[in-house]
């Protein structure tokens, strides 16, 4: 479950997609799975190195936050949220039926439209093995240098030689589905998918904003999901950490999960612990003021 180095990580201070500033943190990485958190088991933290300042605990079942031994550190939950899956065994028929009839009917409407923009046909690409990867990344990475994913987030396909090297050694264990789509030959959306045991995970995705109007993301992920139900090689499929209309719109299941900090107890990160709650609570008090029902009214008069 946990990173084998302690690394170099920004905590950030967030609105939305927008990091305003962020203080780095020396720490351990220990990251649930989703076959650990469908099936939990007492939570055990691996020994905390000398030169880390603690841990980034990700994706802890929520129920499991009571038995997580702190070790006498600072403990602060820094994010809740639902990690939702798709449940590829039950086949594609199923989850078709689960979905909502607008949300059916979205996806036809979406997919013809790319279509029509692409001569009448969707042109959607695989690349499963390690020689495909090499033409895929290129072709994937021009259309991340767009997206808000890698300009916002910092979470774009890597181009990193270790980080490039690692995912075609994944490719050539078979853990590795990526797709593209593209209009008139070029690309224009991209996922990049890995496997952790019997889930494959959503671990990069992107479009060209430019084409924001044919949702060709929205095209792409379905018919990854096509392929995937077709494949029959996965249990699941893992949106990973973190919430969005899409992962709720699209999953078969979910799970509460938190995101845990936990600090050494030293005078520079009892600060940093007050300075995350502190704007923590002043988003979250935001956020209820911005849904009051007089605060939209006004709102609104003030629009027009």
């Amino acid at each position: 479950m946990a990173d084998d180095a302690v690394r170099r990580l920004p905590l950030k201070f967030q609105i939305g997609a927008r990091t305003l500033a962020t203080i780095p943190r020396y720490l351990m990485r220990v990251s649930f799975s989703l076959d650990a958190v469908l099936a939990p088991t007492a939570p055990i933290l691996p020994p905390l190195p000398d030169d880390a300042d603690g841990y980034l605990v990700t994706s802890l079942p929520e129920p499991m936050l009571g038995g997580l031994d702190r070790h006498g550190l600072l403990a602060f939950v820094r994010q809740r949220y639902v990690r939702y899956h798709i449940d590829l065994a039950a086949g594609e028929a199923a989850w078709l039926a689960g979905l909502s009839g607008s949300a059916r009917s979205g996806i036809k409407r979406k997919a013809k439209k790319l279509a029509a923009a692409n001569g009448g046909v969707l042109d959607i690409r695989r690349y499963h093995d390690a020689a495909a990867f090499g033409d895929f990344h290129p072709l994937a990475r021009a259309v991340s240098v767009t997206t808000y994913q890698e300009k916002l987030l910092g979470s774009g396909l890597p181009d990193d030689t270790a980080s490039v090297r690692h995912l075609v050694s994944l490719a050539a264990q078979d853990r590795v589905r990526a797709w593209l789509a593209f209009i008139a030959g070029v690309p224009v959306a991209y996922l990049c998918c890995t496997a952790d045991g019997q889930s494959l995970c959503y671990t990069y995705v992107g479009h060209d904003p430019a084409h924001n109007d044919l949702s060709p993301g929205a095209v792409l992920q379905v018919e990854a999901m096509r392929a995937l139900f077709a494949e029959k090689r996965f249990a699941r499929f893992d949106f990973t950490e973190g919430e969005g209309q899409h992962k709720r719109q699209f999953s078969t299941g979910g799970t509460a999960c938190v995101d845990v900090l936990l600090l050494r107890p030293t005078l520079a990160n009892r600060l940093t612990v007050m300075a995350l709650q502190t704007f923590d609570r002043a988003i979250a008090t935001a956020k209820r003021a911005a849904t009051h029902p007089a605060l939209a009214t006004l709102a609104k008069k003030i629009r027009r």
